[in-house]
C-alpha cells in the first residue's frame, strides 16, 4: 500500500488566502520529510470549501520544494476547463518535476461551480468523455486533431512541451457510482475512489473495476486504484472517539454538504442528468453520526484498528491510501504534523 496526503486548501474563519496556502505547503514539506509517496489537490471553485482553483500552479509551486513525492491531482474538473490547456500545463509540471505528476480527473459534481462558468451540469459527463479522449490524444500523438461536440482544434496541433513519463502521466478517474465504475473499468482506466462513500462501497467498487477491466482484457495487476479516506489515528481508541467527537462538534459539516455542491439542476431542482445516482446523497451529508463515521466511513482509530481498516482496502485491491488528515478539521498546524507523525511511525511501517 502506498501513502499520499490530500489537501482541500479549506480556508477557515479567520485565515487569509496565504495563510491556507502556507499551511498546506508546510504539510507537503513534512510529507516528504516522513516519506509518504504522493500528495493530491482539490480543485474548487468561488467559494472558501476549497480556494487552489489552479493546481497546476500549485504543483508546479511544489516541485523545488520537493524531490521525491508524486505530484498528483485529486481532482481537475475536467468539464470546466478547456482540455488543450490542461494536456499543456500538466505536461509541464511532467517535465518541471522530472516525471512525478498523476493526474486525477472527474467530472465534477457541485452545481455552484458549474452555474458559475455557464456551463450546463447536464453536459457534464458528455463534457468530460470527449476532454479525456483530446488530452490522451494530445500526449500520445505528435500531431493531433479533433472536431468533437464541445471542442475542437482545427488543424493538426502538436502538444509542447510533452509530457516527460512514457507514454504519459498515469491517469486516475474519479468515480464510485457503479455505472461509472463500470464504464472506466472497461477502458482500463484506474479510478479514485470516493471519501464521501463508506467503505463497503468503496470495496465493491474495487472489486467491480477489476472484474470489468479484466473481461475486457486489461492487465489489472498493474493497476493502480486509489481510495480517499478521512484519516485520524490516536494513541488509544478511546481518545481517537473523543477527538472524533470534538472535531465534528467545531465543525458545521453543512459547509460542505447543501445544495451548493450537491449536482443539482437549477431547473428542476433535482439531480441533473446523469447524477440521478447522487440524489440527496449531499443534502443528507451534514446528518452523519459520529458512530456511522467510525463504523463505516473513516480510518480512525488506534493504530491497530487502522492497520486492519487499512488492510481492508488493499485486499480489496486498492494500492494507494489518498489520506485526508484533517481538511476540514478546525486543527492547528502544529496539532496536524503531530497526526501526520504518528501516522508515519506507527502505521505505515505495517505496509513496508
Amino acid at each position: 500500500m502506498k501513502f499520499s496526503t490530500f489537501h482541500l486548501f479549506h480556508r477557515f474563519d479567520g485565515q487569509s488566502f496565504a495563510d491556507v496556502y502556507d499551511h498546506h505547503i508546510r504539510l507537503i514539506e513534512l510529507a516528504e520529510e516522513l516519506g509518504f509517496d504522493g500528495v493530491r489537490l482539490a480543485e474548487h471553485h468561488f467559494r472558501d470549501y476549497g480556494v487552489a482553483p489552479n493546481l497546476f500552479t500549485m504543483l508546479a509551486t511544489l516541485v523545488p520544494r520537493t524531490s521525491r513525492l508524486r505530484l498528483g491531482t485529486g481532482i481537475v474538473v475536467l468539464p470546466l476547463h478547456n482540455p488543450i490547456h490542461v494536456a499543456e500545463e500538466a505536461a509541464m509540471v511532467d517535465t518541471l518535476s522530472g516525471g512525478r505528476l498523476d493526474l486525477g480527473i472527474g467530472r465534477g459534481y457541485q452545481s455552484y461551480e458549474f452555474e458559475g462558468f455557464g456551463v450546463d451540469l447536464a453536459e457534464a459527463r458528455g463534457r468530460f468523455n470527449e476532454a479525456l479522449e483530446m488530452i490522451v490524444g494530445l500526449w500520445r500523438s505528435p500531431e493531433y486533431a479533433h472536431d468533437g461536440t464541445y471542442y475542437r482544434t482545427g488543424t493538426g496541433i502538436g502538444l509542447v512541451p510533452r509530457p516527460v513519463q512514457d507514454p504519459h502521466p498515469p491517469i486516475h478517474v474519479a468515480a464510485v457510482s457503479p455505472e461509472t465504475v463500470t464504464m472506466y473499468g472497461e477502458r482500463g482506466l484506474p479510478i479514485l475512489a470516493d471519501p464521501a462513500a463508506p467503505f463497503s462501497k468503496v470495496v465493491r467498487a474495487a472489486e467491480t473495476w477489476r472484474e470489468t477491466a479484466a473481461r475486457a482484457g486489461h492487465d489489472v495487476a498493474k493497476a493502480e486504484l486509489v481510495v480517499a479516506r478521512s484519516v485520524y489515528v490516536a494513541p488509544t481508541l478511546e481518545q481517537a472517539r473523543r477527538d472524533q467527537a470534538r472535531f465534528e462538534a467545531s465543525f458545521d459539516r453543512s459547509r460542505i454538504f447543501n445544495e451548493r455542491s450537491a449536482p443539482i439542476d437549477p431547473r428542476t431542482g433535482r439531480a441533473a442528468q446523469g447524477f440521478e445516482y447522487y440524489q440527496d446523497r449531499y443534502l443528507k451529508g451534514g446528518s452523519l453520526s459520529n458512530d456511522f463515521r467510525w463504523e463505516q466511513l473513516e480510518v480512525i482509530g488506534d493504530p491497530e484498528r487502522v492497520i486492519g481498516q487499512i488492510r481492508v482496502l488493499a485486499d480489496a485491491g486498492f494500492a494507494d491510501l489518498l489520506c485526508d488528515f484533517g481538511s476540514t478539521r478546525p486543527m492547528p498546524v502544529e496539532d496536524m504534523e503531530k497526526v501526520m507523525r504518528f501516522f508515519a511511525a506507527e502505521v505505515m511501517p505495517a505496509f513496508r
